[in-house]
Formats: structure tokens, C-alpha cells, sequence
């Protein structure tokens, strides 16, 4: 996959002006940052290029202005709470075009060691089509480009291929930073070379957002276990009773041809054997609601499952403690509601415990394992839900290939 790329180590920024792309994509609430961890998250890479002398140049986007400015995506609050978290001033270059007045006149006035933040790259309709204007605009202010954000390293956009690749064709480097980093050596040695038995554990609503990366994972691990709405899907497809619970019928031919693919392979698929039921989906989905428990073979037709039940809870957990690397992007139930939240609780507990390398898969699992507490026990949580579907997927993602080889 070609994952040994140049990092923010492998370069001299003394003096430089070093464009740094980072994933500051965090929640507003009344203009005020409600999760600040990308921020932190950020921190380390931006620390470095300060205390080796670059002039820190940093962008991002933030939610979805469609191309247009909108004052309440604005990264103002941003640059306020990154100077703080630093220590020191990050000048914002207020510029509805991203790259104007403001923002030269701030990278021509740089020092050594100082941080300016440009204005939202989604202002610009270009950015999310890879559009030459402003990646070369982009470009022009810079010697060096670092790209720290993993989130985004699924999509071409200028922010982060464009402008990498216009200066390459001058000689000038780009790097990953030390986020990038961590996520291609995780998730990398994960798919491409694990310490076995490598377990996999996919969740989540639709079989249809998995389908490249069960297949592809079929292929890499030992054990996949499925949970969430996917599973009954699966379970379907084997002859059960899943009640009204989510399915793709789209789908059950594929479902069957995974199930003949793991047994081909000596692969274990791993399935629900009970399921904890609720008359109706939860609404608000935090809301009470009265459950059962029901094995596969005894579902009721007007139940649908919101959560794996106590003994798949426990045959998962087996598994996962035998296991030496594991994966898990998705939840196995309805995490979000205190009754159907036992599930992903107890494969979280598991992990936590577990002696082996255990990566995140970003997106609802991230949550799920922030919110119970879990965080500081995992070996690695990814920061993008999309880049981290589409590397397990064993797709190239273009924001890590536009970077220099080793």
C-alpha cells in the first residue's frame, strides 16, 4: 500500500513556511467548541514545526459552507482556542477566499516560530473538487506541506492533494504529520501484516456501508465478528426469523456468499445467537423501553432487535480475549439508548482489558468507547470514520499517497 511515507521528522522547516492541513472539523454550539480533541489532537505535529523554526501556516475545513462563506463556520473560535491550548498567538487571516489580503499580508509579516490560521477552505467551491485555482493559491504561500488530517485523507481536495502535488512539481516536500502517521501505522500494520490471531469486529446499521470491507477483511483476519443492525442481514440469510429488524434484502445473496467465503478460507464469521427486542425503534432514541431477550431461534415476528443479547455479549467477548490484534469500527446495538447499550458496553470492557493491539475504527465506535470511558485504554482510536472504513476496505486513500515516499 505503499504506507513508509515522509514524516514531519524527515525534514528541516528552520525558516520555512510549512502549509500544515489539519483536522479542525470540531462541533460548534453558540460559536463556542462543545469537543475540542482534534484540536489537541493536532497539537504535537504543530508543536514540532514551532520548535524547529517553521513558520506555521495551518488550514482546515469545518462542517459543509458548500463553497460559500457562512460566518457561523467560520475557524475564528478556533484560532482563540488554539492560541490558548499553544500558548501563543495563532493570527486568523480572515479572508472569505481563504488566500487574500489578509492572509498574504500575515505570511509575508512571519517570523520564525509563529502560527497564522487560514479562514474555513470549504468557503471555496474548488476545495472539495480538487479545482487548480486554489490549490495553486495555496501553494504560493508555502515552501513545505504537512498533512495531519486523516479525516479528510479519503477525499482529493485541494487542501490536501491538490496543493501537495502542485509543490512537488516545484521540489518542495510533502510530509505526513505526527497523526497521519500514527493512523497509516495502526490501521497499516493491522490490515497488512497483524500479530495473530487478528480479530475483526464490524457493526453498525448496513451491511451496504461494509460491504468492500468485510470482503476485504475476510481475506486478512481470523475471526470476523458481525454485530448491529448488519447482523440480521446474516442471520436472515441463514434461515432465521429477524422479526422488523433492519435488513437489506438487496443484499442476502451477498451475505450468503461472505458466509461460503469465510468457510473456503478456515475463516471464523462470528453471528448473533440471541438478541435483546423492543417493539419500535426508540424515539428519542435515548427514550425507556421495555425489552426481551430472545434466541435466534425464537424471535418474535413483531420484535425488532436494538441489541445483541447476553450470550452472544459473552461468545464475542471470548474471542476477543484470545485475540492479539483486533479492529472494531461499529457498534453492536443502539448505543445511544441505556437499555441497548449493554452490547457495545461489554465488547468495549473486553477491549479495554485486552492483551493486544486494539484500534478504533473512528465514527460511532469512537464515540461509543469515549463515552463509556474506555479511551485511554485502547492502543489507537482512529480520527476518521470514512478514511479508516476505506483503509480497511484496502483502498489507497489519496491524501496518504500524495505524500512523499521514504
Amino acid at each position: 500500500m505503499g504506507l513508509n511515507k515522509k514524516s514531519v521528522d524527515d525534514i528541516n522547516v528552520s525558516g520555512q513556511r510549512v502549509l500544515c492541513r489539519c483536522d479542525f472539523n470540531v462541533p460548534l454550539k453558540d460559536g463556542k467548541i462543545t469537543d475540542e480533541n482534534r484540536l489537541v489532537a493536532a497539537l504535537p505535529t504543530i508543536k514540532k514545526l514551532i520548535a524547529d523554526g517553521g513558520r506555521v501556516i495551518l488550514c482546515s475545513h469545518l462542517g459543509k459552507p458548500k463553497g460559500e462563506p457562512k460566518p457561523e463556520l467560520s475557524l475564528a473560535p478556533v484560532a482563540v482556542r488554539l492560541s490558548e491550548l499553544l500558548g501563543q498567538e495563532v493570527k486568523f487571516a480572515a479572508d472569505d477566499e481563504v488566500v487574500g489580503a489578509n492572509a498574504r499580508a500575515a505570511v509575508e509579516a512571519m517570523k520564525d516560530g509563529e502560527v497564522v490560521l487560514l479562514q474555513n477552505t470549504r468557503y471555496r467551491a474548488e476545495e472539495t473538487k480538487n479545482g487548480e485555482a486554489l490549490s495553486k493559491e495555496l501553494a504560493s504561500l508555502a515552501d513545505v506541506f504537512v498533512n495531519d488530517a486523516f479525516g479528510t485523507a479519503h477525499r482529493a481536495h485541494c487542501s490536501n492533494v491538490g496543493v501537495a502535488e502542485c509543490l512537488k512539481a516545484e521540489g518542495k516536500p510533502a510530509v505526513v504529520g505526527y497523526l497521519m502517521q500514527k493512523e497509516i501505522d495502526f490501521l497499516g500494520k493491522a490490515v497488512e501484516n497483524p500479530v495473530r490471531p487478528f480479530v475483526a469486529i464490524l457493526g453498525g446499521a448496513k451491511v451496504a456501508d461494509k460491504l468492500n470491507v468485510i470482503n476485504n477483511l475476510l481475506e486478512k483476519c481470523d475471526t470476523l465478528i458481525i454485530g448491529g443492525g448488519m447482523a440480521y442481514t446474516f442471520l436472515k440469510a441463514q434461515g432465521f426469523e429477524i422479526g422488523t429488524s433492519l435488513c437489506d434484502d438487496s443484499k442476502l445473496d451477498y451475505c450468503k456468499e461472505m458466509l461460503a467465503k469465510a468457510e473456503k478460507l478456515g475463516k471464523k464469521i462470528l453471528l448473533p445467537v440471541d438478541s435483546v427486542t423492543v417493539k419500535s425503534f426508540p424515539n428519542p432514541i435515548d427514550a425507556e423501553v421495555d425489552s426481551e431477550v430472545h434466541a435466534n431461534e425464537d424471535m418474535p415476528s413483531d420484535q425488532l432487535a436494538g441489541d445483541i443479547g447476553p450470550k452472544t455479549a459473552e461468545l464475542y467477548a471470548n474471542e476477543v480475549k484470545a485475540a492479539k490484534t483486533v479492529v472494531w469500527n461499529g457498534p453492536m446495538g443502539v448505543f445511544e439508548n441505556p437499555t441497548l447499550s449493554k452490547g457495545t458496553l461489554k465488547v468495549a470492557e473486553v477491549l479495554a482489558d485486552a492483551d493486544a493491539t486494539t484500534i478504533i475504527g473512528g465514527g460511532d465506535s469512537a464515540a461509543a468507547v469515549n463515552q463509556m470511558g474506555f479511551g485511554p485504554k485502547m492502543s489507537h482510536i482512529s480520527t476518521g470514520g470514512g478514511a479508516s472504513l476505506e483503509f480497511l476496505e484496502g483502498k489507497a486513500l489519496p491524501g496518504v499517497v500524495a505524500a512523499d515516499e521514504k
